[in-house]
């Protein structure tokens, strides 16, 4: 296969390196970049034929990787909440705790097809979920893992373990997360240690968690300071605040996903910059859930930082969109701004390809994983211009096609190898099931 005419986006040595050409595929690898000069009349007069897409001057880029994602959360809309939603603890009393009690292996099917659709539709073929499905825990990672292999992505699974409905659902989320790490996952799936928080996790629990990480070599992935209920019922309860309790434990290594991270204080920020591990941020869901945003500026440069959505859509790229437009709004200097969005788009590469080393810089001999945008950039484009196209060019637009290990999974803004009407029936007569079962809750 061949794409033509295209910007294509390579990375080398923390720069973005746009190069107009031609790209040809074969095996799954990128077996060659044609450069070449750009002409809008050449490309204008491109023919599309059999084993050849025109990219029509579109930018090519890597694709986005979500580090932070619930696909559990996916039916939940328009559902018939009762009780207060006035804080962030009544939130998760009143719809999550009660919606991933209510989940049914059936249902978690339904959702994450809707995720893996979702997600290609944004260009996003690499993605760490959280799940949380405490009546259907056996075995649940596993459903979700042949959605997103079987659509040609690749995931970073783990089961949110939590002390929240007592010890015996703690130790069946966290077996649930040694069975999937156990299990032989094929080289499009990883494993995680996965953890609610802070304040749903006994120390017993936390402990246990500890040896897992020792015995797998794993990364953890948690909900950290997210809003101040952390800080204060763990102080309450334990008598230490979160990041005290994960360094107790020795739960914090390099390859660990600290979600959110709002109320840090300079302490926790030095602890977890020694540690090695990274913060993901949701600013989307961070605003729906009034809990407030992360000082983006004040946290040191150090710490890498990844995006992720929260289960509140599938596109990483809106939510990088919106920690720029955050940034700006606070007064922070284009500058500065373009500086920290430059560092959270190197940052992302350096983490996910420590789980998976062959994720793609589009150069010769990569994995033929990446995003043709539907863009066409109306000035030229550079190295020093990149993230001024990608801030207000790119990430205004969708994908027209996304191609994962050579294989197309959208194409024409189509979906390849999907039945969507097919899938979205299954995914509507699930969650009707779901909104009935939790009205009665």
């Amino acid at each position: 296969m061949k794409i033509v005419n295209g910007w294509i986006c390579k990375i080398g040595r923390n720069r973005v390196i746009p190069t107009f050409g031609d790209i040809e595929i074969k095996n799954g690898i990128i077996r060659n970049i044609i450069p070449k000069r750009f002409s809008p009349k050449a490309i204008s007069q491109t023919r599309n034929a059999k084993g050849i897409y025109n990219a029509a001057g579109a930018v090519i880029t890597i694709p986005q990787v979500n580090f932070h994602d619930h696909f559990y959360s996916r039916l939940a809309k328009g559902l018939n909440i009762k009780g207060s939603m006035d804080s962030f603890h009544n939130i998760l009393h009143n719809l999550w705790w009660k919606l991933d009690r209510a989940l049914t292996k059936q249902m978690i099917e339904a959702l994450a097809e809707m995720s893996v659709i979702e997600s290609i539709k944004t260009g996003t073929t690499y993605i760490f979920d959280h799940h949380a499905s405490m009546n259907a825990i056996d075995k649940s990672l596993d459903i979700i893992a042949d959605k997103i292999t079987s659509n040609n992505l690749r995931g970073v699974l783990c089961f949110e373990s939590t002390d929240r409905d007592g010890g015996k659902i703690a130790d069946k989320s966290l077996a649930e997360n040694v069975r999937f790490v156990e299990k032989d996952n094929n080289d499009d799936l990883r494993a995680m240690l996965g953890l609610h928080a802070s304040f749903t996790l006994s120390d017993d629990t936390l402990e246990t968690a500890s040896q897992i990480v020792r015995d797998y070599n794993l990364g953890i992935h948690i909900h950290l300071c997210e809003d101040t209920t952390d800080r204060v019922l763990s102080k309450e309860i334990t008598g230490k605040y979160p990041v005290q309790r994960l360094t107790q434990y020795d739960l914090l290594n390099e390859k660990s996903i600290l979600a959110h991270g709002i109320y840090l204080t300079n302490r926790d920020c030095d602890i977890i910059d020694e540690s090695g591990s990274s913060l993901a941020f949701s600013p989307d869901s961070n605003l729906n859930n009034s809990v407030g945003t992360p000082d983006f500026i004040g946290l040191p440069e150090s710490i890498p930082m990844l995006m992720g959505t929260d289960g509140m859509h599938a596109n990483p790229g809106r939510s990088l969109k919106n920690v720029f437009l955050l940034m700006r709004g606070k007064g922070i200097s284009f500058e500065e701004t373009f500086h920290r969005i430059s560092k959270i788009y190197f940052d992302q590469i350096a983490f996910v390809k420590s789980y998976f080393k062959d994720y793609p810089a589009l150069t010769k001999g990569d994995r033929a994983d990446l995003v043709i945008w539907d863009y066409t950039p109306p000035t030229p484009l550079t190295s020093n211009n990149f993230f001024g196209h990608y801030i207000y060019g790119v990430l205004e637009r969708n994908p027209k096609a996304v191609i994962q290990s050579g294989k197309f999974l959208l194409k024409n803004k189509s979906l390849v190898g999907i039945n969507e009407d097919k899938v979205n029936t299954n995914i509507y007569e699930q969650g009707e099931i779901l909104y009935r079962k939790f009205s009665r809750m």
